[in-house]
């Protein structure tokens, strides 16, 4: 078998499982808009406003969560059991800090929503949901670092299941908590946050169990004496993680910038804004788990100083990601009002103007994709080999001094309203995906040895 079928082989093994943990991942979200919308409109624009805050927040911590992957993978190649330990340990100890510094954020949005821009209901709703899906945040990181350990360790189904059944649990929650069935007070969108918050809490006890007890993970012995500190791992994770967390924050400061902005042009275009972004964030989570795995992989050629394999890997990553580009783009085409109209109470008067709006969208969410996708690969293969601090400065770059502008000025200046601001989008994706491919193919993938 020729290296390269090799390679897509490996990749589509280790990377369909953290597929479909991500799609399960993001359906918690999905499912929470999806419910929601049937309930009503405002309640709709409120969800995907918090929605999108808590996950600029979340990208933060997942930054440090996705310094252990590469970290873990190398010291796996390298057979240094003690190494593994060591990150995981400090990267929950900074979940955890992490978490106890962000609960202000959550619990004070409101104020900073109006300071925004956004209209005093929504932000008051957004608040009240914000103070209760905030106490997630936890949870979610832990699961994060706990994903990352698993993932490099190649146990990858585990996070497929036990995301799996999250989805299941947050669909129940908020059958119960949002309508009041079976008896339940109808809490809307306090309850869609309740469920989010039990939902969390679930997942990252699943997977803890996991990594604590199954074969092939259990001889880590990851949580004894995890109270120690270990400063020097903490300062290995903290300086990998940072320029990550940074180039996670850009990138979600781009699409919360696109948030505000639509919710200045109105209710009805930060609803459809936050069901496009729903649907596209669905197919977006594809590339992340190829992306996964090519950190994976390519952290165990790194490891091993085999270059030569370092750059098959990224070719059988990035022609994965091609063909899911190319798909995306014909259901996008083919199928945009059905896609949202899933979204949607059929009896809301409002349904045919948010649907309307969505479609555009839609429409121009199929120049970005291939960006988009290089992108997120780009970095994978980056994080593999632990080269973070220049994508930073290129997210930084590409998302705040580009696609930010771009969108205000499509937008607003130019007039083209919540199209122009996703061909903002379009802009700063595409600057991000070329500055990054450029990097690894004329920087690692070049070298003949990685020492």
């Amino acid at each position: 078998m020729s290296p390269f079928r090799t390679h897509m082989r490996a990749t589509l093994t280790l990377g369909l499982p953290l597929i479909g943990g991500q799609l399960a991942q993001i359906s918690i979200g999905l499912t929470d808009t999806i419910m929601v919308g049937w309930y009503g409109v405002p309640e709709l624009a409120a969800v995907a406003l918090g929605a999108s805050y808590f996950h600029i927040v979340l990208v933060v911590g997942l930054g440090f969560a996705l310094a252990v992957m590469p970290m873990v993978a190398a010291a796996v190649a390298n057979d240094d059991k003690t190494q593994v330990r060591r990150v995981t340990r400090m990267g929950l100890w900074i979940a955890v800090l992490f978490s106890l510094a962000t609960l202000p954020v959550f619990w004070f949005s409101g104020p900073l929503l109006l300071a925004l821009g956004q209209e005093p209901q929504v932000a008051a709703d957004t608040q009240s949901y914000l103070r209760i899906a905030g106490g997630a945040i936890g949870f979610a990181v832990m699961f994060l670092v706990l994903r990352s350990h698993l993932s490099a360790l190649e146990h990858t189904k585990v996070v497929l299941w036990s995301t799996l059944a999250g989805v299941v649990m947050n669909v129940a929650l908020n059958w119960v908590l949002i309508f009041g069935n079976l008896g339940a007070p109808e809490l809307g969108l306090q309850g869609a946050a309740i469920a989010s918050l039990g939902t969390n809490a679930v997942m990252m006890t699943i997977i803890a169990v996991y990594a604590a007890r199954a074969r092939g993970v259990a001889e880590y012995d990851l949580f004894a004496r995890l109270w120690r500190p270990d400063w020097e791992a903490f300062g290995q994770v903290f300086r990998l993680g940072w320029p990550i967390a940074l180039t996670l924050l850009s990138e979600g400061g781009l699409f919360i910038a696109t948030m505000i902005m639509m919710g200045w042009i109105g209710t009805l275009e930060l609803a459809a804004h936050g069901v496009a972004l729903q649907i596209v964030s669905v197919t977006f989570m594809v590339h992340v788990g190829l992306s996964s795995a090519a950190t994976v992989r390519a952290g165990h050629a790194w490891g091993r100083s085999d270059v030569s394999a370092l750059r098959h890997v990224a070719i059988a990553a990035l022609t994965l990601s091609a063909i899911m580009v190319a798909l995306t783009i014909v259901l996008f085409l083919a199928l945009p009002e059905p896609l949202m109209s899933v979204f949607v109470d059929p009896a809301d008067p409002l349904r045919p103007q948010i649907i309307a709006i969505g479609s555009g969208l839609l429409a121009v969410a199929t120049l970005f994709q291939l960006a988009d996708a290089a992108q997120i690969m780009a970095l994978g293969l980056l994080r593999g080999v632990q080269d973070t601090r220049l994508p930073m400065l290129y997210a930084v770059f590409s998302y705040w001094l580009i696609g930010i502008p771009c969108s205000y000025l499509f937008g607003f200046l130019l007039g083209m309203g919540a199209v122009g601001i996703w061909l903002g989008l379009v802009v700063g994706l595409a600057f991000a995906g070329a500055l990054m491919m450029a990097r690894f193919w004329r920087g690692p993938a070049r070298l003949t040895n990685p020492a």
